[in-house]
This record gives structure tokens, C-alpha cells and sequence, in this order.
């Protein structure tokens, strides 16, 4: 293989792990607040039973629940949230169980 097609290659391999790095929603803590962001939808029946809500974020599947905000006019939608994680989760398999504190649409 040739020098210059080597170095072409390498450099298309670094540029597209710099962007597929930069590209992902990294989940933050902020003052002791879990954000996550990510698709808010509705749980249905499931196999470890905890969570009304579910969030599908790049960096995993959370269960959700919050005695503080109303989650559904937020169901189909892309959101930031934040959360405390309820300790004692996960079980059963399943995902982290987080006590939403505040969402916003993106």
C-alpha cells in the first residue's frame, strides 16, 4: 500500500472517531442531579416492574417516575432531564431507576 493511501486512510479514521465521539450526549451530573438527555416514552408491561416512564438516551435505557413533574405531555419527545437516582436500583435486569426533578423539551 502506498504511503500517501496510508496516511488518507488513517486520517479518515481519526476525523471519523473525533466525530462519532463528539457527536454523543454525554450524561452529566450536576449538583448532585443526574442530566440525561434523550426520547421520553410511556413504559408499558415489563420484565422488572418499576419506572411510569422510560428515556432512551445515546449512553443507555433509564426507568423514570417523578412525584414533581407531570412526564406525559412529554411522551414521543426529544428532552433533557434531571434526576436523582433512586438507590437500590437497578433489579431484575432491568434499567436505572431515576426521580425526575425537571424536564425540557429540545
Amino acid at each position: 500500500m502506498k504511503k500517501r493511501t496510508k496516511l488518507t486512510l488513517l486520517t479518515l479514521l481519526v476525523v471519523g472517531l473525533a466525530a462519532a465521539c463528539g457527536s454523543r450526549k454525554e450524561n452529566k451530573v450536576q449538583d448532585g442531579l443526574i442530566v440525561v438527555q434523550g426520547v421520553l416514552e410511556e413504559q408499558g408491561i415489563t420484565s422488572y416492574q418499576y419506572g411510569s416512564y422510560t428515556l432512551t438516551s445515546d449512553n443507555g435505557f433509564y426507568a423514570l417516575s417523578s412525584a414533581e413533574v407531570d412526564l406525559e405531555p412529554y411522551v414521543g419527545k426529544e428532552v433533557e432531564i434531571r434526576a436523582t437516582k433512586i438507590e437500590g436500583y437497578p433489579v431484575d435486569g432491568g434499567p436505572v431507576y431515576l426521580q425526575v426533578n425537571h424536564v425540557k423539551e429540545l
